[in-house]
């Protein structure tokens, strides 16, 4: 593919490593420097038009690859280039190749649910008119050097035949771990997973699912006891030979007597009905400005130039 402007001067190795921040790679000693908004247009520009190519030969409804998404995840972009392509000495693209970690839930051969996070192939391209002359396999072993990971432990983002059969010819992956998803998996992928792949717990049947048991429902009936003083029983009469030391501290809390079962309230209340009046209440009466009856009783019969003195 080519372009308007030096793609030779743009990138200076080979194979050019981007991330999502898109900057420019270090330039030469003793070529120019345009300005650093330019570079990073230029390379907005060929990785757009990679991803309009790779589209159109795997007859996508649209592109997967683009700057906009780039700048939006964290992927990393593989750029392969011509130096020896100079129609007009500013170089061509042959193809790329983009790669990222994706969180994924991937089936064993044992149909168990693996949660992992592979390196997973995104984008991959090569174009028309360079492909089988090795260029594919070439930017492919490189990326896995950089990325230092085996072909079996790579996940595939909706591969098509032809890069099926590219990774069975060079790489011998052949055999397949079926799965739910977008995703493709070959044999020998959980033989090296770090850390083990966590397993989700296995899903309960429908069938098992109560609202609640028979000893729950036992539970509900029974009544529930009232709080202290009312379910207190009546002490004995006579004192104990040893009573518990009086303790120092203040504000504690008075004895409680033996719990006993819920009282009836018919029993309660004749209970409440036979209680002595509390000895505060004798206080009170005793206090009281109007003096006993028998005072209010002497006062009324006195004269009222009596009443006035007092």
């Amino acid at each position: 593919m080519e372009f308007p402007f030096d793609v030779d001067a743009l990138f200076p190795e080979r194979i050019t490593v981007l991330d999502q921040h898109l900057r420019p790679p270090a330039r030469r000693p003793g070529t120019t420097t345009p300005a650093r908004v330019d570079l990073q247009q230029q390379i907005m520009t060929i990785i757009d038009e990679l991803g309009k190519a790779s589209a159109k030969a795997q007859n996508l409804s649209a592109p997967i690859t683009s700057a906009s998404r780039m700048q939006s995840n964290r992927h990393v972009v593989y750029i392969l280039k011509d130096s020896s392509a100079r129609p007009a000495g500013k170089g061509a693209i042959i193809g790329f190749i983009k790669v990222g970690y994706k969180k994924l839930f991937v089936l064993d051969d044992r149909e168990a649910h693996n949660e992992v996070e592979p390196l997973c192939i995104l984008d991959f391209y090569i174009h028309e008119s360079v492909q089988r002359h090795g260029h594919g396999r070439e930017l492919f072993q490189y990326m896995l050097q950089k990325e230092r990971v085996e072909p079996h432990q790579l996940a595939i983002d909706r591969p098509s035949q032809k890069l099926l059969k590219f990774l069975n010819k060079h790489y011998s992956l052949e055999t397949t771990v079926p799965q739910v998803n977008n995703f493709v998996i070959f044999e020998g992928f959980f033989a090296h997973q770090h850390p083990p792949a966590r397993k989700l717990p296995p899903k309960r049947a429908e069938g098992d699912i109560k609202p609640y048991s028979s000893s729950d429902r036992e539970f509900l009936k029974v009544a529930v006891e009232p709080p202290w003083p009312l379910n207190r029983a009546p002490r004995r009469a006579t004192p104990p030979a040893h009573p518990p030391p009086r303790s120092s501290s203040l504000g504690n809390s008075p004895e409680r007597g033996p719990l006993r079962p819920f009282v009836p309230e018919q029993e309660l209340l004749r209970s409440l009905r036979l209680c002595p009046p509390h000895p505060t209440a004798r206080l009170l009466l005793a206090a009281d400005p109007g003096g006993s009856p028998a005072q209010r009783r002497r006062t009324s019969s006195l004269p009222r130039s009596e009443e006035s003195r007092y």
